[in-house]
């Protein structure tokens, strides 16, 4: 088993069902939102060299408007993050995450290699300051936590998914460890954010995960092809520094609770 990247026990076939079955037409909508993510990431590919000349309130805007071109509504609550060196960490679903990470604050993301490879999002993910683990090689596990430790001491936010893989959101993994050792490193707040998904009528679903042997494009059509998927970002309080506490008592306290019925009283953004 890697030590960044543990399997997960969720699976397409066992975990993933789409919403409803997919009618004739939807397709030609379908194909239009994911055209328009597409276009979003190109733009994005393009922009890349103005870097630190972009807003960071039109990225978090772009990052919502691809969530939102892929046909999902994006429901935020809980207040703003903060600003300087920070450690984000969620628990990870679907290749959505991502992007809705990014709305609560633009960071670095921490990626598997293989995201190098994914078509455009691999080449827009590089040129955006990728934090990249060889996930396989137990003996980069320093210099990895040294780097996010780096960043983050450079007033760099820093986003990562610390249960290593990706669950179907009926279930999560375990917050492993090592990336908390670079917040304490570093001296910045962990900022837990907790993502799910659901249909309108406020009941789980699976349909965005993008687990086990599944591909990239079969849960780009699920999503494309669902109908009335909301996204929820819930921005947890953020864990101050403390020198007194250990990476494994900082994970437990970043790792979020099981899921239960959500409250949408509290939203204070809709996209």
């Amino acid at each position: 088993m890697s030590a960044w990247l543990p399997t997960a026990p969720c699976t397409p076939e066992v975990c993933v069902r789409a919403p409803a079955a997919v009618r004739a037409r939807d397709v030609p909508r379908a194909v239009l939102r994911l055209g328009a993510v597409v276009l979003l990431l190109l733009a994005g590919i393009a922009l890349t060299p103005l870097g630190p000349r972009i807003p960071q309130s039109l990225i978090g805007r772009w990052c919502r408007w691809i969530v939102r071109a892929a046909g999902v509504r994006v429901r935020i609550t809980g207040a703003a993050a903060p600003t300087g060196g920070l450690l984000l960490v969620a628990n990870h679903i679907s290749w959505l995450d991502i992007p809705l990470l990014a709305a609560v604050r633009p960071a670095r993301m921490l990626a598997k290699t293989e995201v190098r490879r994914w078509p455009v999002a691999g080449a827009l993910a590089a040129r955006g300051g990728t934090l990249f683990i060889e996930r396989d090689r137990l003996r980069a596990l320093p210099d990895t936590v040294a780097r996010i430790a780096g960043a983050l001491r450079q007033g760099t936010a820093v986003a990562a998914f610390p249960e290593g893989s990706t669950w179907c959101g009926r279930a999560q993994g375990t917050f492993r460890r090592a990336v908390f050792q670079a917040a304490l490193d570093a001296g910045v707040p962990v900022q837990p954010v907790r993502l799910r998904y659901r249909l309108g009528d406020g009941t789980t679903t699976t349909a965005p995960a993008y687990v086990g042997a599944d591909t990239l494009l079969a849960s780009l059509w699920r999503v494309a092809t669902a109908r009335g998927l909301v996204a929820e970002v819930e921005v947890r309080d953020p864990i101050p520094p403390d020198t007194g506490t250990d990476r494994r008592t900082l994970a437990r306290a970043a790792q979020p609770p099981e899921t239960t019925t959500p409250s949408w009283t509290h939203t204070v953004l809709v996209a």
